[in-house]
């Protein structure tokens, strides 16, 4: 039973990142489609672009929650054994594939970012600076997306391996450097399109609304 019990919880922290923030706060505050305009993205990168500044946050903060949520319920309300973080993977695959929106999501980011605030402060703050640092510096959010990705997996993977207490100021245990492993797979993976365009010299700039950014 404790089985069924887990693929439940699963199922729920899935279908609480499927909930489509961009497409629900665009409907709402603008009555539009974000997926119509722009790269076509639910994410928060999208949302800002269609939507305006504020909006876009508001997106980005409810896809974070999606993710924080998996790991306050596997924290505080699922009776299991099952580690946290890997309920907050179940979140990312709703945001990246929402069964609410066709299975066609964000990039990852966001969501995955509150699995990472909710688990290791330290460490998210790391994906803070470094993704402030780098947009500033390229004014492109893919890049600095990705940047992000790969310092928390690294900043993971260090702690990990060089052991206490860096692993406990850290909040890293193997089950978090597996779970920072997918999520950096993830964003990888839904950044390719972003890359592409990069090499062609298409990719959008923040500030800069050309490429057919409506």
């Amino acid at each position: 039973m404790d089985f069924v019990y887990e693929a439940i919880y699963i199922i729920i922290c899935y279908f609480i990142g499927s909930i489509p923030s961009g497409l629900i706060v665009g409907k709402i505050f603008r009555n539009k489609d974000i997926r119509n305009y722009g790269s076509g993205n639910l994410g928060s990168t999208n949302a800002a672009r269609v939507l305006g500044i504020t909006l876009g946050i508001i997106v980005g903060l409810m896809d974070l929650m999606k993710g924080g949520s998996a790991i306050l319920l596997a924290e505080n309300v699922f009776n299991t054994d099952i580690p946290p973080v890997y309920f907050g993977i179940a979140a990312v695959i709703g945001h990246v594939f929402p069964i609410f929106a066709r299975f066609k999501g964000g990039k990852a980011v966001a969501t995955s970012g509150g699995v990472i605030l909710f688990t290791s402060l330290p460490i998210f703050c790391i994906g803070l600076i470094t993704f402030i640092v780098v947009v500033i510096t390229t004014r492109v959010v893919s890049i600095a997306s990705t940047a992000v990705a790969f310092m928390i997996f690294l900043s993971a993977l260090i702690a990990y391996f060089v052991g206490e207490p860096l692993m406990s100021t850290l909040a890293v245990n193997l089950h978090f450097l597996i779970t920072m492993s997918v999520l950096f797979s993830f964003v990888i993976l839904r950044h390719i399109p972003n890359y592409k365009r990069l090499l062609l010299g298409k990719e959008n700039m923040v500030g800069n609304n050309k490429h057919g950014i409506k």
